[in-house]
């Protein structure tokens, strides 16, 4: 149920900065989500179809980008993405340390238009 929240954020955060250029529309939304966050890209989806609604985001796209969890090894130092439920070190077998990455969100571009621009 986060994801709402979350969603609504991203969309007034990307219908400020679009409004703040002087666009007509927002085209496209690019959005990095790390594993860890727990976010599901179809829940985002489904609610920014809902909320998206009579706004000028109303028919843009939204494409994601995941980013695995990182670990690092406490036997040998080696750096690896989790796969699956595996905290284990691919090289030596021993336990890995969360290391930070995975835990990201956050709009990494926003493509609109302009009066006159949109075809189609």
């Amino acid at each position: 149920m986060h994801e709402l929240s979350v969603t609504q954020s991203l969309l007034d955060m990307s219908v400020k900065e679009a409004e703040k250029a002087g666009a007509a529309g927002i085209d496209e939304i690019k959005i990095v989500i790390g594993d860890l966050t727990g976010i599901s890209e179809e829940c985002v989806q489904f609610y920014f179809d809902i909320i998206s609604k009579d706004t000028i985001a109303e028919d843009a796209a939204l494409s994601f980008k995941r980013i695995p969890a990182a670990f690092r090894c406490k036997k040998c130092g080696h750096v690896f993405d989790r796969k699956k439920l595996m905290f284990n070190c691919p090289v030596c077998g021993s336990p890995g340390v969360l290391i930070g990455r995975g835990k990201e969100l956050y709009i990494e571009g926003i493509e609109v238009r302009y009066d006159g621009d949109k075809t189609g």
